[in-house]
């Protein structure tokens, strides 16, 4: 089959084509077509060589894919051969095929495209891993997310809104903004040219925020702090600001805050699994009435991974970048499988 890879790392430029062998669904696994694959911000450190894929997994970068079941271990999954689903993978997604462990399937919802479906799990996974069962955002709480233009700011924002919350979000321009309040935002703060922190604590009345997902670290942590309500939660999901912050353990204290973090990538099937159920159950309706809707920016097809990386570094987009591996197939209707209509 037809794959890129990382012939060292490097810079967009080192992503090559190559052939690879067909993998084999093992298992509890799931061969499956690759038709369009996610690019997200950890395809690009691995391939900078600063995330090495955990024990087992391929070294082709891609965390995440959409396409057709070609065979494998389904029996009692509640799936078929033929089936068009998406997935969540340790990664082996930028290619022609990838195996898929099945409980980290699910199916493309009604309506959308493989290259909408493509950019669903990683980004969903994350945000409900963390904002949900980390973060335990309740309902009339209100959440502060950090890169709201991101595809992890993107779906926290449609998500929380759809589930009832409010939310603040920053991003690097004032397009970039505006496009966070069409997705939901009841504000959208500019970090380049506003105080997060001090717009947080003037919108709430000095209150401040109940949760922020955060993708940055660094200096962004000790602002946080200040910003945060009493008993509020920090999730930290990146570290783009820098891996080191100076913290003031006494507001910790005094006001019941909770600082956690957590990455995705290395966690067992069953947790993956657990998170591919909650998902299928509450938020996949959602995206089939459209109450969420994919924010997908570009298309590229597979062999221009490298125009997909320079683009996703460069920060210009708001939401998704996809990998078509077909893109001929986009346009054709695919098989549903039952699990698609609840």
């Amino acid at each position: 089959m037809q794959a890129i890879e990382i012939s060292q790392p490097g810079g967009p430029d080192v992503l090559r084509r190559a052939v690879r062998p067909l993998p084999r669904a093992g298992r509890g696994e799931a061969l499956v077509r690759v038709l369009a694959a996610g690019v997200n911000r950890p395809d690009v450190l691995q391939r900078r060589g600063a995330y090495a894929p955990p024990p087992g997994a391929s070294d082709v970068p891609g965390l995440e894919v959409a396409g057709v079941i070609d065979g494998g271990d389904l029996e009692e999954s509640g799936f078929s051969v033929g089936d068009a689903v998406c997935g969540l993978v340790t990664g082996g997604g930028y290619a022609e095929h990838c195996v898929v462990p099945v409980p980290q399937l699910l199916p493309v919802p009604a309506g959308l495209s493989f290259a909408e479906a493509a950019g669903l799990p990683e980004t969903f996974f994350t945000v409900w891993s963390n904002v949900y069962d980390r973060a335990h955002l309740a309902p009339g709480e209100l959440l502060l997310v950090q890169g709201g233009s991101s595809g992890i700011g993107v779906t926290a924002i449609q998500l929380a809104r759809a589930l009832g919350n409010e939310v603040l979000a920053t991003a690097g321009s004032d397009e970039k903004c505006r496009a966070c309040v069409e997705l939901g935002a009841t504000r959208a703060i500019n970090y380049r040219s506003e105080d997060f922190a001090q717009v947080a604590k003037e919108f709430t009345g000095g209150r401040g925020v109940d949760v922020i997902l955060d993708m940055v670290a660094g200096d962004y942590v000790p602002r946080e702090i200040q910003c945060l309500a009493d008993d509020g939660r920090l999730v930290i999901i990146a570290l783009l600001g820098g891996a080191r912050a100076e913290v003031d353990l006494n507001a910790v204290l005094r006001r019941r805050l909770v600082i956690t973090g957590s990455t995705l990538r290395p966690r067992p099937v069953e947790f993956k699994g657990a998170i591919a159920r909650k998902l299928r159950a509450v938020v996949w309706p959602l995206i089939e009435t459209g109450r969420i809707r994919p924010v997908l920016f570009r298309t590229f097809p597979l062999g221009e991974a490298a125009a997909a990386h320079a683009l996703m570094e460069s920060g210009q987009h708001v939401g998704k970048i996809v990998l078509e591996v077909d893109p001929t197939a986009q346009e054709r209707p695919a098989r549903r499988t039952a699990l698609a209509a609840g």
